[in-house]
């Protein structure tokens, strides 16, 4: 029987505001990220879920943080990671967010402009930002990728310091079921074909006992 632990999930997209009614977002579902808190639980251990906005039901155990946008995410990480053995960054995180927030709609329309620009910045590697402190905890991260995507994630695995990396590709958004490709750092791989998200959550739950 495995120890038990404090696992922090983070899910679903972020939001990022440009005035009060529009945002930059993404199609992340967010049911990744859930199925692993549910499996954590299952496994016997205690689940700390940082939710973007998504409607999904908080699994039994879990407790849940709710958040908006990339700060606000990275905010709650740094409050629960003290206290977490690890984190699975299952959240799709904008990595930029518009440089002004409108304080009222943005009345684009009135200029009579045929094109508008809308100037962005980058937001924190979340990532990045939190395994500096990991010590001996373990860091999950996960990465979607459209082309050469092992090498990519391989890439973001050694600069964001995780100690492994899930592949994915944009099929997974949504959707019910996926394939999966983790990446270990120390060299390990194990793929994982049209699973159900449930079966990969278990799966990434068991890497703690590795």
């Amino acid at each position: 029987m495995s120890t038990e632990r404090h696992v922090l999930v983070t899910a679903g997209p972020t939001r990022e505001a440009i005035d009060p009614v529009r945002y930059l977002s993404n199609e992340s579902s967010g049911r990744m990220g859930f199925a692993i808190a549910e499996a954590a639980v299952k496994a016997g251990h205690r689940a700390t879920l940082i939710a973007g906005p998504v409607d999904l039901p908080t699994p039994k155990g879990v407790e849940r943080v709710d958040v908006v946008s990339a700060r606000d995410m990275l905010a709650a990480l740094e409050d629960h990671f003290p206290s977490a053995d690890a984190l699975y960054m299952a959240a799709a995180v904008a990595d930029y967010r518009p440089a002004q927030r409108h304080a009222g709609k943005w009345k684009v329309k009135e200029s009579g402009a045929d094109s508008v620009s809308l100037e962005l910045v980058r937001n924190p590697d979340l990532v990045k930002t939190i395994a500096r402190t990991k010590g001996e905890r373990r860091v999950i991260a996960f990465a979607l990728e459209t082309s050469d995507g092992e090498r990519r994630a391989l890439a973001k695995l050694q600069a964001k310091g995780a100690d492994w990396i899930v592949l994915n590709d944009p099929s997974a958004l949504g959707a019910g079921r996926t394939t999966v490709t983790i990446l270990g750092a120390d060299g390990s791989r194990q793929h994982f074909e049209d699973r159900t998200k449930a079966q990969v959550a278990e799966s990434l739950i068991a890497l703690l006992d590795e």
